[in-house]
Order: C-alpha cells, then structure tokens, then sequence
C-alpha cells in the first residue's frame, strides 16, 4: 500500500548540446515537464515526453497540464493504492492522452518502489544490471558529415547506430554510412514521413543489410504497413502506431512489422509497456527500447524497462551528456561501450537536482487534495 499526499507540476527548458533534425523538422531545445508525487515521506518522479505542437503523437505540453491539472491528478489525490497497476485503473476510464496518464502511472510506480526499497527494474521483472544502448542521429548536412557523426558514435562503443530519414534523404546517406562502416548494426527511422507510394525507394534499403527500418508510413497504420512489409526483406519496426498491446497483436499478427520500439510513455505507462513486451515476446518479435530526447528521469525510467527479458535489440538511451550540458538529475547516466549502467537504489535510482531545476524552471505548481 502506498498514498499518494501531493504532487508537482515542473516546466523545465533545456538547450540540446546538437542540432537534432529529422522529417519532423529541427530541434535545438527541449521543453520537459516533470512530475513529483509525495506520500510517504519519499518522492515518485517521472516526465512527460509529448511535445509543444503535436507532431509525434497527438498529444500536446499544455493539453497535458490541463488534463493533470483537473482531471488526473484530481483523481489520485489524497488516496491510498494497493499498488500502481490500481493508480493505472483509476485513470483508466478516460481515453487517449496515454503521455498525460503515464507520468501519474509512472511516477507512481517510482513512489511505490521507494517505499518498499526495491529497485523499479526489479517490481518490473527485470534482472539486467546493465542494458544495450544504441544511438540516434539526427539528419547530416551531407553524406561526408554522416559518415564522420556515424564514426565518431562507432568509437565511443555504441552497439547500434541508427540515422534518421525522409525522402529525399535516404538511400544516399545510408549508403555511404554502411560502405564506410561494414559491420556495424545499422537501422534507419522515418518517423512516418513514406506512404505505400514509396515502397520502391524504401525497397532499395534492402541492400544495406539494415536490422529494422523504423515506422516508415503513416503514425496511426498498420494496415499499409502489413503490405509494405510483404514488399521488403528488411524488417519493419512499428513505433508511433503501437500505443497498447491490443496494438502490438494486431501490428504483429498483420505482419505489420517484425520488431517494435517500446517507448513506456506512448502505450501509457510501465503496466501497459510489460503487456506489450509480453505480447511481442509471445509472438517471438523482440522490442528495444526508444528515446524522446528525454532528461534524466525519462532516462532512468528507460533503463529500468529495458531490463525486461524481450528487449533484446539495444535502444535508444544512450549517455545523457549527448544531450544536455547540465541534466535534471543528481547521478550521471553514462553507458560504457554502449552498455548502460542500471540506476542502483530504490526506485528508478535517481533524485531531482532541486538547485539546477529551480534556475530553469518556467513552471512550478504544487497540488494537494
């Protein structure tokens, strides 16, 4: 049993140490809400990974606080849980917004597993000490500057490179990365910029020895992609179009797609994202772990899950001093030879730096019953 006394609702902006480009457009900043629930004398943390403008999925940040504000937090205020599969149920009745209800569900989890000392990997049914991380590249003024970013990631030991793309920008730079690196694990991401239209270009891939070619068509098909997968060899990876593990049978059982991207915010929280793993698992389809350019608590939460047995691909959490000059949190997350440390203590192993977090902080709200 754990209660649930008051929350926090932080805002924080982050400059990225990159200029992140993908088909979606350019990023050079981070806008991170965060939640804190109190109860019990510790903290449960966790972030939200929609954006400003609904691009990725159809959530949005100020939809999101509007719901947490009055609708989500509402509901668990003031309670006492038997665990956070009960926070998950009392939000259940209300449809989508799985972003907006998996920072409640999630720091919940988090809260939970610090009152009873354990680590969150372990509640989850994880045993790894220590996850596979890969990394992703944003899209290159050329090909000559992909192939130096690919290399210098290729030296720092990650175990899988994966390069963003759109049309117009595809076979050329994967091309010249596969040529100039032969053997590494390389996977490329379309953050649904195709259509089926475009499955002799995305066919050409095929040539590149490619472990997965990451949600090509559209954010809410699986259907046109069950028929482009018919059409190539290399595997597709489902990413934006799973958001449950109702989902994932139907994507795998269409033949949608061979490996999905789990990222634990999309499907709702950590209860749904172990069903998904599960039903991947079932269907011998292995996930990884995906990244939304997520700060040290998304972070914490990432390597937690992916210590479940089915995430056998390695994902996207790669060293947080990638991204940001100073992170939200007090402990480095850092992988060596691309293999992640998993956070040691209880919960997700991290606690809010409160100075840093205080200077950047555009929104600091506390609510209670």
């Amino acid at each position: 049993m754990f209660r649930i006394e008051a929350a926090e609702l932080l805002l924080v902006r982050l400059p990225l140490n990159f200029r992140f480009e993908t088909s979606f457009g350019v990023q050079t900043e981070k806008l991170i809400p965060l939640l804190v629930l109190h109860g019990d004398g510790v903290q449960g943390l966790a972030e939200g990974t929609m954006e400003f403008a609904p691009m990725y999925r159809e959530e949005t940040i100020a939809g999101a606080l509007h719901l947490l504000r009055e609708v989500f937090l509402p509901r668990v205020l003031g309670r006492t849980f038997a665990n956070p599969e009960a926070v998950e149920a009392a939000l259940g009745t209300f449809r989508g917004n799985r972003m907006a209800r998996a920072m409640v569900e999630m720091a919940a989890w988090d809260l939970w597993a610090r009152t009873l000392g354990a680590p969150l990997g372990t509640l989850l049914g994880g045993h790894k000490t220590e996850v596979e991380v890969g990394v992703s590249l944003g899209i290159q003024a050329d090909e000559a500057a992909t192939v130096e970013v690919v290399r210098r990631h290729v030296e720092q030991g990650y175990r899988r490179i994966k390069l963003k793309i759109k049309p117009g920008w595809d076979v050329q730079p994967v091309r010249a990365a596969r040529e100039a690196f032969p053997d590494i694990r390389l996977t490329v991401d379309a953050n649904s910029a195709y259509t089926l239209a475009d499955s002799g270009r995305l066919a050409a891939l095929d040539e590149f020895d490619l472990t997965y070619i990451e949600q090509p068509l559209a954010w809410d098909d699986l259907v046109d992609h069950a028929e482009l997968q018919r059409r190539l060899r290399t595997p597709l990876c489902l990413d934006e179009s799973v958001t449950s593990a109702a989902d994932a049978r139907k994507g795998l059982s269409l033949g949608a797609g061979r490996v999905i991207n789990l990222k634990v915010s999309r499907v709702g929280g950590h209860a749904e994202a172990r069903r998904v793993h599960d039903v991947a698992q079932a269907f011998g389809a292995p996930v990884w772990c995906g990244g939304m350019l997520e700060s040290g608590v998304g972070r914490a939460h990432n390597v937690h899950l992916s210590t479940l047995p089915n995430f056998a691909l390695p994902g996207d959490t790669s060293s947080a001093s990638r991204y940001w000059e100073t992170d939200v949190v007090n402990e480095p997350l850092e992988a060596v030879n691309g293999l992640m440390p998993v956070p040691q203590g209880p919960g997700i192993g991290v606690t809010l730096n409160r100075e840093f977090v205080a200077r950047v902080a555009e929104l600091e709200e506390e609510h209670r019953a």
